[in-house]
């Protein structure tokens, strides 16, 4: 998390920097879309090869602002510093700013001193409607993602809930070439779900899909943490492991997809195509 004495110019105004994220192919902010030029249409940006970086802060006002820079190097290395716990002050040039979007577009949970409370620009200071994360008490599109970006963080603990005996046909293919755990007095429809997740998967491989859709990042021993995402669904896997999907249809559940004859090979082509962080 940035200091906030950090300050960078943002129409001729300080904004107290509070945090910062990429929006780059390989990584984005998953509330808002499927993949990486949807991200950027959210924020009515062009899908730049090189992405951008998105600065959120509070200006002397205390209204939330989210600046785009271009300078996507220089935010990289102000996460990595706040994420080891060193202060990093993020000051990009006023050059690198390609937009002062009102609003934030994910939840924050600090506040600059000394100004007040966090609040949405006057709409007299903002062209467009102010930014928001999305609703906690609510399941769709966001939710599911969010629910598939805490997955891939917490793979250790998501994975120790599941007893590989419980997947379906007690390793059994269910006919998609996995195996599936699902209580067994609903399993008809979360099995549709499913099935229809991993044969979209597969026409990734031979039809790459929009950038940003698969995304493969660092996860321990060889191993990759890979991510996709599709419409009305999200998927995490590690490679040399398990995969998990959610379902807009299916609320808060998580369905585990076991190893089964063909995944293996399935999420190895996955990682192939995949975008990585450089």
């Amino acid at each position: 998390m940035a200091g906030t004495d950090d300050a960078v110019a943002a129409e001729d105004d300080a904004l107290y920097v509070l945090t910062a994220v990429l929006l780059t192919p390989a990584k984005f902010p998953s509330v808002l879309g499927d993949d990486y030029p949807e991200a950027c249409a959210a924020l009515g940006l062009a899908p730049l090869a090189t992405g951008y970086g998105l600065v959120l802060g509070q200006d002397g006002a205390g209204a939330r602002w989210t600046v785009v820079v271009d300078d996507v190097s220089l935010v990289a290395v102000a996460i990595a510093s706040w994420d080891c716990g060193m202060e990093y002050d993020l000051s990009p040039d006023e050059r690198t700013v390609v937009a002062a979007l009102p609003g934030w577009p994910l939840a924050v949970a600090v506040a600059a001193p000394n100004v007040p409370a966090p609040h949405d620009p006057d709409p007299e200071e903002a062209d467009e409607k102010p930014l928001s994360p999305p609703q906690s008490d609510t399941w769709g599109p966001a939710q599911r993602r969010l629910g598939a970006d805490e997955i891939a963080l917490q793979w250790a603990a998501w994975r120790e809930q599941i007893d590989d005996a419980d997947f379906l046909g007690d390793g059994a293919d269910d006919g998609s070439g996995a195996d599936v755990a699902v209580e067994a007095e609903a399993a008809q429809a979360p099995l549709t779900g499913v099935r229809r997740v991993l044969a979209e998967v597969r026409a990734y491989v031979s039809t790459p899909p929009p950038l940003g859709r698969v995304r493969s990042s660092f996860a321990s021993g060889e191993a990759r943490i890979l991510r996709a995402d599709g419409p009305g669904w999200s998927m995490v896997a590690r490679t040399d492991d398990i995969a998990f999907v959610l379902l807009d249809e299916e609320p808060g559940e998580v369905l585990p997809v076991g190893r089964g004859p063909e995944l293996p090979a399935l999420l190895d082509a996955l990682d192939k195509m995949a975008v990585r962080p450089t």
